[in-house]
């Protein structure tokens, strides 16, 4: 019998989207890992080109109701026309939700490479000041050569806040769908907690430096005063032993 062959490819059908739908689409998800994130990826892709290879089935199907309906009596054909037009919805809306739920995948594992990035590069940064900090660590010189080291840290510091910014709204969405949470969460804590600790201490050396400058600046200044007054003691001797001046003769000081 026609009519029965067609209610089974129906109903095969229909089982198909149905154990789709729980498998693909109705089954909770844990992503703690970015390998069962990846595979969750690729699951959904394969789910999405399997469906869409169902639709030359459902058309042969649609074909077959509707040239049964075009040839049977109206009480024969109305009940196949509504479970036609239930599969034929029901797998549109499978083939949405897939496709929707494997784009949304796509773009959490987007979503976490790119803040893997954006901490590569803070990283990256947070080695520079590091660099930098052990270079200034004894700096030798006087008051000029400190003060191009402390220039050279506090060029180093003017880093825009973008990146960390970036890193912060990437982990929140990630988070907030329970995505990755205690690997991004332990990520964050190493990163921020590293970050502070460089902060605070360039700020610790950018005072020391400044303080060095200070001290440097000062000695170099009584130097100069000595350089200055001994220069005026010179002159004084010289023309005192250019005169023949005995040394009982002048003041005490340059006695």
């Amino acid at each position: 019998d026609k009519t029965v062959s067609l209610r089974k490819d129906l109903s095969e059908m229909h089982e198909w989207i149905t154990q789709a739908e729980e498998e693909y689409l109705e089954r909770d998800f844990e992503y703690k890992t970015p390998d069962e994130l990846q595979k969750a990826v690729e699951e959904l892709k394969r789910a999405k080109e399997e469906a869409l290879q169902k639709e030359v089935k459902v058309k042969l199907i649609t074909d077959s109701v509707n040239s049964f309906i075009a040839k049977a009596p109206p009480a024969a054909h109305e009940a196949l026309k509504k479970e036609l037009d239930v599969l034929i919805t029901s797998y549109q809306q499978l083939c949405s939700r897939l496709n929707g739920k494997w784009k949304t995948l796509e773009e959490v594992w987007a979503c976490w490479h790119e803040l893997l990035s954006y901490l590569d590069a803070e990283n990256k940064w947070l080695n520079e000041i590091e660099l930098k900090l052990k270079a200034t660590e004894n700096v030798q010189g006087g008051a000029e050569e400190i003060s191009e080291s402390l220039d050279s840290l506090e060029h180093l510091m003017r880093h825009p806040e973008d990146n960390r910014n970036q890193i912060r709204e990437l982990a929140q969405t990630l988070t907030d769908g329970g995505i990755l949470d205690e690997l991004i969460n332990e990520k964050l804590e190493k990163f921020n907690s590293r970050w502070e600790e460089l902060q605070q201490e360039a700020v610790r050396r950018q005072k020391s430096l400044e303080q060095s400058i200070q001290s440097a600046q000062e000695t170099d200044k009584a130097l100069r005063l000595i350089q200055e007054s001994l220069a005026v003691i010179d002159k004084q001797l010289t023309a005192y032993t250019a005169d023949r001046v005995d040394a009982a003769q002048v003041p005490q000081e340059a006695q």
